[in-house]
């Protein structure tokens, strides 16, 4: 496959995204929670369109503050449904608070939301040097256990295709074809 087919060559936003951010190993549970986030609001969208976005999502999310985001309410989504500069779903919105108090929950519960994604790898990073981007999965027994866990810890807006794409941001799977 032509290196130009690859979706991290389709535009300078996304270019940027896959050398700089996409595959590299985050740490940080505010890092790890925006990027739940912004993956949560890709569901049936394209990832260029949430990238764009992203600096919209950041201010009206407080930067993904973690406590901050859990501390909002109902009445404080009602004018971020009519911010053009976002993407106006109510599910999608509401999701963001709720996933903000469950890693609340999981932070007590593993010390960190960090300890608790890397504990899936026991830490480690998965390296899978694909051949092409047809070699890469859209979701593994990974990524399902992953979608189903966090749903148990009250998740939403998460299932096995969107936990892989998370897993991949987050470095925990690292699919950078092989060169």
């Amino acid at each position: 496959m032509a290196e130009t087919t690859w979706w991290g060559d389709r535009s300078p936003l996304l270019k940027a995204y896959h050398d700089k951010e996409w595959g590299v190993a985050t740490h940080s549970d505010r890092d790890l929670f925006e990027l739940l986030s912004l993956e949560g609001l890709q569901i049936g969208l394209n990832w260029e369109l949430v990238l764009k976005k992203r600096p919209a999502f950041n201010a009206a999310f407080h930067h993904f503050d973690i406590d901050a985001v859990a501390a909002m309410t109902a009445t404080d989504l009602v004018p971020l449904m009519a911010d053009t500069g976002l993407i106006r779903n109510r599910r999608k919105l509401a999701a963001i608070v709720r996933n903000a108090r469950a890693v609340q929950v999981i932070q007590r519960e593993y010390g960190s939301f960090d300890a608790y994604v890397w504990g899936f790898t026991a830490g480690q990073q998965l390296v899978n040097r694909p051949q092409t981007a047809a070699d890469i999965p859209t979701r593994t027994a990974l990524s399902a256990q992953v979608a189903q866990d966090m749903k148990q810890h009250g998740f939403t807006m998460i299932g096995p295709v969107s936990a892989y794409s998370f897993l991949q941001g987050a470095g925990v799977i690292d699919d950078h074809l092989a060169q």
